[in-house]
């Protein structure tokens, strides 16, 4: 009976068990286009979208809402004030596009309304370092060095929450189909070894998942990735036809009705459980000289969608 109650005995108080969930597991308040579903660790969201579509600027957003603190010498940022994993899989992000992105909040939060590069030499370098300091970044040409980074990324986020007394918020991945006309041309290469799989894109992308799965159940993790949208490009001669057939109803009823063809394997899509996508809009609005894009949630599904534009400072303007 003695060992049943010390069994059943509680190890901390329900106020307890809601402080460790919370410093374990906290709530960040995403930027607009992410802003419209309870995003939390755990989850995987797929952005989808043409190049380009502010896919990458999407992330770096997330990113600064995630590196700046809540709050800093009385000045609110609303931030989380914990590290980012950024995997560049697309070998295009420029740092200069976070450092201007991240002085810019920086500057607005302190109010200072003139232009950035006023600005710039009035911010807080401290902060500015701090969460620079918070963004880790590490860039892969291929699928095999992708895949040594998810090997090894358990350490390296394991240093991390060691050194900064706070685990990784978030793995960001530009872009997750990045290697997929490479990876379509590894059945026809041989490992050397017939106790080993032939590689392939399945057995890639199956890698892929398995290693983030692994990672995600030790690291409470939030992932972001995006991906490059295929809009009704379809391949066999019978689906040519029948897309000529209809092409008079596919103009009358615009581009936003195309179908979105996802080409990243079962396994993948079936790991990720939200899914944003991105599309141009031709629709007419007050920023004439900038580009609009149109989103969808895809998964789950919203009915209602919104519009966004990128203004000159690399900043979403929804409209």
């Amino acid at each position: 009976m003695t060992s049943a109650f010390s069994w059943i005995k509680a190890d901390e108080t329900a106020a307890q068990a809601l402080v460790r969930i919370l410093t374990e597991r906290p709530f960040l308040v995403l930027p607009a286009p992410l802003h419209r579903l309870p995003l939390r660790v755990g989850n995987v969201v797929e952005v989808v979208g043409p190049s380009p579509s502010a896919k990458t600027l999407i992330l770096i957003q997330a990113a600064i809402n995630c590196i700046l603190p809540k709050e800093w010498k009385g000045v609110h940022y609303g931030g989380l004030e914990r590290a980012v994993m950024f995997i560049d899989l697309d070998c295009r992000f420029d740092v200069s596009s976070l450092s201007r992105a991240l002085q810019r909040r920086i500057i607005e939060a302190n109010g200072l309304r003139s232009s950035l590069k006023g600005n710039v030499n009035e911010i807080d370098k401290e902060l500015f370092a701090a969460c620079m300091g918070r963004f880790l970044y590490t860039r892969c040409y291929n699928s095999f060095e992708f895949l040594a980074t998810l090997k090894t990324l358990h350490h390296r986020l394991q240093q991390e929450k060691e050194k900064r007394g706070s685990a990784v918020y978030m793995l960001l991945i530009d872009s997750i189909g990045a290697f997929y006309w490479m990876d379509r041309a590894l059945p026809s290469s041989s490992t050397g070894n017939n106790n080993r799989k032939s590689l392939s894109l399945q057995t890639v992308v199956e890698t892929v998942v398995h290693e983030i799965q692994r990672l995600m159940a030790v690291h409470p993790i939030l992932v972001l990735a995006t991906k490059s949208a295929a809009f009704g490009d379809k391949q066999s001669t019978t689906e040519v036809i029948r897309k000529r057939s209809d092409e008079k109803m596919l103009a009358s009823r615009g581009p936003q009705n195309t179908s979105h063809r996802d080409f990243m394997p079962s396994v993948w899509q079936s790991f990720v459980s939200h899914r944003l996508l991105l599309r141009t809009s031709d629709g007419i609005s007050k920023h004439q000289n900038h580009p609009t894009f149109s989103t969808e949630w895809l998964l789950p599904s919203l009915k209602s969608s919104e519009h966004f534009t990128v203004d000159d400072d690399g900043v979403l303007v929804t409209i």
